[in-house]
């Protein structure tokens, strides 16, 4: 049995932390923090997790108090784990980022998207990108894992195999992508607001995400080289979910498309390879770790469409973090996420 802490436990990313922890055989929550909630309940400002954590409170954070803890994660907005992380590390505690801080390599392209110096720009080199189906055996190893964001992960993975087997032009990549409107966190906000956001589906971003640095990045790994991503965000009226249309252009004869995804994705316990000629919808991951494919070739065409669908809390944030903590401490990768899908 393991012992950990969740920093900023009041968002979306936080609870979700926790419903899926509660339900983990080797892990037990130690700590909670939340400068604004101190000494609340964590079952009464979440009713559902009632019967699970019934004496656990929420407390000002405590590096000291944390640095006891066998893994920390940190479900806080950018900027919040700068401060922490190191001094966790200094005291033996493994930490798992759910936010942004130590996703992108370069300080200085950190700093252009997020409006702020990148507080400890000496952990970057040590940080390792925490999507386990590229990078499964450096988080083994690893004491610092940034969890990748939600679109980005939905995104890399749906180019993955084309990529690696270098089929498609990589200066040609369009990403189309929704998301529920819990991908704004729980903080109020009027787009996010019922009225605002109900039967209505907006574009936002298109001149420039923060995730597209993420993905580029990403995508560049996998090429080993210069890619060129057009990527576009929108909110669509659902709470949960994101769905990434990813258009990409042959630059060789691609033999058999399904058989490849397959090929690449056997043995993988949170990608599922659906049958040729699927539509993946956004609800058959609902609560899941679980990342649906499907490829599509239109009319034997040199475009290439695929379809990728994750719930963005999960796959996309906190259930992500959860596979990084079961390869980090030798259990196995799906432990504590073998729920399947909420329908309807």
């Amino acid at each position: 049995m393991i012992k950990v802490g969740i920093v900023g436990g009041t968002g979306y990313t936080g609870v979700e932390l926790l419903r899926l922890l509660a339900m983990h055989p080797h892990v037990e929550v130690a700590a909670i923090t939340s400068r604004s909630e101190a000494g609340m309940k964590v079952s009464d400002m979440y009713p559902n997790l009632r019967g699970h954590y019934d004496t656990l409170a929420f407390s000002e954070p405590d590096a000291k108090q944390l640095g006891c803890l066998d893994a920390v994660f940190f479900a806080t907005p950018h900027g919040v784990a700068h401060a922490l992380a190191g001094e966790l590390l200094d005291q033996g505690t493994r930490v798992i980022d759910l936010s942004a801080d130590f996703r992108l390599r370069d300080a200085d392209e950190w700093s252009h998207w997020y409006g702020q110096p990148h507080g400890a720009p000496a952990l970057l080199g040590e940080a390792v990108y925490g999507l386990p189906e590229m990078h499964r055996e450096q988080i083994k190893k690893a004491r610092l894992v940034a969890v990748p964001g939600c679109y980005p992960t939905a995104v890399q993975l749906g180019y993955l195999p084309l990529l690696e087997a270098g089929l498609v032009d990589a200066g040609r990549l369009i990403a189309d992508c929704k998301s529920g409107v819990t991908g704004a966190g729980r903080g109020a906000k009027v787009g996010s607001l019922l009225a605002e956001a109900s039967e209505s589906m907006k574009a936002y971003g298109a001149s420039g995400h923060r995730h597209l640095p993420e993905i580029r990045q990403g995508l560049t790994d996998i090429q080993a080289g210069a890619v060129s991503l057009t990527f576009v965000p929108h909110l669509t009226p659902m709470i949960r979910g994101i769905h990434a249309t990813l258009y990409s252009t042959l630059n060789a004869a691609p033999g058999d498309l399904q058989a490849l995804f397959e090929r690449r994705y056997a043995g993988e316990p949170c990608v599922d390879v659906m049958p040729a000629g699927s539509h993946p919808e956004t609800r058959s991951v609902k609560g899941t770790n679980t990342c649906r494919i499907a490829v599509h070739r239109p009319e034997n065409s040199d475009t290439i469409v695929v379809l990728s669908v994750i719930d963005n809390l999960v796959k996309g944030a906190s259930g992500q973090a959860v596979q990084n903590l079961n390869l980090m401490f030798g259990f196995d990768e799906a432990t504590g996420l073998n729920a399947p899908a909420v329908m309807p």
